[in-house]
């Protein structure tokens, strides 16, 4: 595609003495412009390729089930064994990275929050996710694929949470978790990283789905109950048998909030924009100071 149109009509050639001046004459601005924009186009899509062949890693998936009964949310494990370089990036819960199929390029790479602890990929060099199915998308694709398939990553991206901000058992004896559907995946690297949940006075899940049968990681609740996380399930869309809460988190904190000292009260959020929106907002009427509200998108 043309970016300048430039006149290419015939013009007689100059005397020796006329070039040799206006080879030395400052360059017409309109031609130094295109110049300078063919350069830059050409640096830019250089840098592309660079880009593009040598961020994206193939590697073997060592896991593809469903994650829920209605297989709307499905476990996928890749083996990452083979390049240490992407296990020692993953530090912290909440960070993410690209995944695509090198069968269908074209198609729009999927983000993926890792849902494991950077524990696991150091012990047993596998990152796991929790991919929501949505239909003709990338995530899609990737969950027909079976074990042993190869998919293409790019490097792991993010700071992941700041949990420094909220590290110390003094300064946040109450820590209050929060997350919606696919959500749930960064969270659960954030559980089994350690949050020394034992070691303080009240820590909160409340997890939202649609129903139970779209409700992940329910056989790790035990687990997470075990280590000091208490488990608050929150469905928008339950059936009669239903005996839990109802409705979406957000509603479900502001009606019992219980937030006994606000100084030492902190906070985590994964989810859509309008539940951290909303919850921010509650947190920081109570008290909750900004800088302990942990978000991750």
């Amino acid at each position: 595609m043309a970016l300048l149109t430039i006149s290419s009509a015939y013009t007689p050639p100059l005397p020796s003495h006329a070039l040799a001046s206006q080879l030395t004459s400052p360059m017409p601005p309109v031609l130094s412009l295109h110049r300078r924009i063919v350069s830059l186009a050409v640096a830019a899509a250089s840098a592309s390729v660079r880009q593009d062949s040598s961020t994206w890693t193939p590697a073997p998936l060592s896991l593809v089930r469903a994650a829920s009964s209605d297989s709307s949310l499905f476990h996928i494990s890749v083996d990452v064994s083979d390049y240490p370089d992407l296990v020692s990036a993953h530090t912290k819960a909440g960070q993410y990275l690209q995944l695509r199929l090198p069968s269908a390029a074209h198609a729009k790479p999927t983000f993926l929050a890792i849902a494991s602890p950077p524990s696991l990929a150091a012990a047993r060099g596998e990152f796991e996710f929790l991919v929501k199915r949505v239909e003709g998308s990338t995530a899609d694709l990737l969950c027909c694929l079976k074990s042993g398939d190869v998919v293409e990553m790019s490097g792991v991206m993010g700071q992941g949470f700041e949990i420094d901000r909220i590290s110390s058992t003094e300064d946040a004896q109450t820590i209050i978790i929060f997350a919606t559907g696919s959500g749930i995946s960064p969270i659960r690297s954030l559980i089994e990283s350690g949050l020394s949940a034992n070691e303080r006075p009240d820590v909160r899940l409340y997890y939202g789905a649609r129903n139970l049968q779209r409700m992940a990681y329910q056989d790790r609740f035990k687990n997470w109950e075990s280590s000091g996380v208490k488990i608050v399930p929150v469905l928008s869309r339950p059936d009669d048998s239903w005996k839990g809460e109802r409705g979406y988190v957000q509603a479900v904190f502001s009606r019992a909030k219980q937030i006994l000292d606000a100084s030492s009260t902190a906070a985590v959020l994964c989810g859509h924009k309008a539940m951290t929106e909303e919850l921010t907002s509650v947190l920081m009427a109570n008290g909750v100071p900004h800088d302990k509200i942990l978000k991750n998108f």
